[in-house]
């Protein structure tokens, strides 16, 4: 589906503080696949996300989407398949706005004239995707979003985002940010979510635990380099320690004196 062919990045080129951020990354998303990223900071996570969704251009290498050129395309464009989730639960949603219009602008990407087609029958839509959630959201359609809890606001955001149907959906560290319940109740909706619409989803974590327990193939990541991606039935029974193992067998050092959380 998703190609990075070759892909690399340089800032700072030809200064004292030239950083080649990625290293010809070579990387194929299969249709409905569940990937977890992990690395320590500054491996590249952040900068892979960006260079997928258009923030940022790569160096060199090419981006394709069922095999038409993207590489060039700015990120509102690829905003209409590539959706995205940060850490921050006050980025996915407008909080001076009530929960049915972030809906609308959901609905319609941006159409104007909210008010003209918000009628009984969106309402009833609106009320019937909330309840998924279970926070008893749908009852709040008039309230403006600011009202809510941060989890709240990211089961909100994730529910737009899966409502906008995405061709990948990238989540950043999406429940690093919220406390051990909420962050809880987000994954097992990104997980519900995930299987009930065939999502294809890349997930960033420093949370080994969840990079273990979620998805079928994980990434690791170290330098601005994929120095393992592993899937399938070898994925199911990874552990932490064969984590660490294997990347002490690559970079001659553990993980954990590498700054990578684990949890």
């Amino acid at each position: 589906m998703l190609e990075l062919k070759n892909i690399g990045i340089t800032f700072n080129a030809g200064t004292p503080d030239q950083n080649e951020a990625l290293k010809n990354i070579n990387l194929t998303i299969n249709e409905g696949d569940f990937i977890t990223v992990i690395g320590s900071n500054g491996a590249g996570k952040s900068t892979l996300y960006n260079i997928i969704s258009g923030n940022m251009h790569p160096s060199h290498g090419t981006i394709t989407l069922d095999s038409k050129d993207i590489t060039n395309e700015p990120e509102y464009k690829r905003a209409k398949f590539i959706g995205r989730i940060f850490q921050n639960p006050l980025l996915g949603t407008a909080g001076k706005m009530s929960l049915q219009d972030n809906m609308m602008i959901c609905s319609k990407k941006g159409w104007k004239g909210l008010r003209i087609s918000l009628n009984k029958k969106k309402q009833a839509y609106f009320r019937e995707e909330l309840k998924k959630l279970n926070m008893g959201l749908e009852d709040r359609l008039n309230d403006n979003v600011d009202q809510f809890s941060g989890g709240q606001r990211q089961a909100l955001t994730l529910l737009m985002a899966v409502m906008s149907k995405p061709r990948i959906l990238l989540l950043d560290e999406h429940t690093a940010a919220l406390d051990p319940t909420n962050a809880d109740i987000i994954m097992k909706l990104t997980k519900e979510f995930a299987d009930k619409y065939n999502l294809t989803v890349m997930m960033v974590t420093h949370n080994m635990q969840q990079a273990l327990d979620y998805g079928n193939r994980l990434l690791m990541m170290d330098a601005g380099e994929i120095i393992l991606d592993i899937s399938g039935e070898e994925k199911q029974s990874l552990t932490m320690e064969d984590l660490n193992n294997r990347f002490k067998a690559i970079r001659k050092t553990s993980i954990t004196s590498d700054k990578m959380v684990l949890q």
